[in-house]
């Protein structure tokens, strides 16, 4: 049960992780797509770290791709919040991209015993 809700949790983090870089990259452009790419990554490898899994880093990542992809969609009144820049397609590529490298990142290896000569 304590699992479930840090996962609900990561991608509660994920999403408003994804609504804050398009908001930022946007208005800052250079700095703010890079502010907010480190920002993603940030709460996707914290994710893994914090709960030990992989799946710590598809929870998050999952909550970034659902609220960007609702942020892609344009309302009958023609607003939008993507336009077709370089700094919108790096978000949602680089984005991307960083959600699968955290996802794929090796998990650190468990301590284990002291190592012991034989015979001693």
């Amino acid at each position: 049960m304590g699992r479930l809700a840090a996962y609900a949790g990561l991608f509660v983090c994920g999403a408003v992780v994804g609504v804050a870089g398009a908001l930022v990259q946007g208005g800052f452009f250079p700095a703010g797509l890079l502010l907010a790419l480190v920002g993603a990554a940030g709460v996707f490898y914290g994710g893994a770290r914090a709960v030990g899994t992989k799946a710590g880093a598809v929870a998050p990542a999952a909550g970034w791709l659902v609220a960007v992809m609702l942020l892609t969609a344009t309302r009958p009144e023609g607003d939008f919040l993507f336009g077709a820049d370089l700094g919108s397609y790096g978000f949602l590529l680089g984005g991307m991209a960083v959600a699968v490298m955290c996802a794929t990142l090796g998990q650190r290896p468990q301590p284990g015993a002291p190592a012991a000569r034989l015979g001693k």
